[in-house]
């Protein structure tokens, strides 16, 4: 994806990375939580875990977000990533 502006261009690659992780967690958490034997989802460690990374890689994502023009965020948020 290209920066709106190229000095922004280093920071939209990292945001789209971080991006591209979280959807990649996101689906295996999905896929665990489809396929748990538990009754409560909250009882399965590896849905847990996954959880917790998809938190860790959003978090991430939103403070990279926020070093960026909001030019550049919008463009973001229309993207095939988002």
């Amino acid at each position: 994806m290209e920066a709106i502006n190229s000095k922004h261009q280093k920071q939209v690659d990292k945001v789209i990375k971080l991006l591209k992780r979280y959807n990649s967690v996101n689906d295996l958490r999905d896929e665990q939580e489809n396929n748990t034997l538990f009754e409560d989802i909250e009882d399965d460690r590896e849905y847990r875990r996954l959880n917790k990374l998809c938190e860790s890689h959003y978090d991430k994502f939103l403070v990279a977000m926020d070093e960026l023009p909001k030019r550049e965020q919008q463009q973001i948020y229309k993207s095939k990533y988002y």
